[in-house]
């Protein structure tokens, strides 16, 4: 076991199954020593997607669990991807998009609760450069949609 998957379990994290999409791309690319990571959506662990607009059903703080929950299911790609998560030299960009109302302009927030999970899981490697971002609407109407650039060893 990785010393990141150790991190995960000490943690009481459990990576969600890798859900496949229904659309006309892959989860992941990887090319040279960057893996590019598809957009994401929350999903419960009872495989639930989370709908709804931010400022409207969701908190800014409601939002920010979204968030997480997404850094999980990248988390679990970027396994997929590699193999192993210790392979993850570092998150180097993150592209969140909040569905939000037009009033809504707490994005950072919400994005946080990915970039937050990234650095707690990944230390240092999990740091990046990032755009929050607020959207009219997302794919299905889902509450938050994050992708990722990250350089692999």
């Amino acid at each position: 076991m990785s010393k990141i998957e150790q991190r995960l379990q000490k943690l009481g994290y459990v990576l969600p199954a890798v859900f496949h999409p229904a659309g006309s791309y892959e989860p992941y690319v990887i090319t040279g020593n960057l893996l590019y990571l598809s957009g994401a959506a929350p999903q419960t662990p009872e495989g639930k997607w989370v709908v709804g607009k931010v400022g409207a059903e969701f908190t800014a703080e409601q939002a920010y669990e979204h968030a997480r929950l997404v850094g999980m299911q990248l988390l679990a790609v970027m396994k997929e991807a590699l193999g192993d998560l210790s392979r993850v030299k570092r998150v180097v960009k993150v592209l969140g998009m909040v569905n939000a109302e037009p009033e809504f302009t707490e994005y950072t927030k919400v994005i946080n609760g990915c970039s937050d999970l990234f650095a707690e899981v990944l230390g240092e490697a999990g740091k990046h450069a990032r755009a929050a971002v607020g959207m009219a609407g997302l794919p299905g109407n889902v509450s938050v949609e994050v992708e990722a650039i990250v350089e692999i060893a």
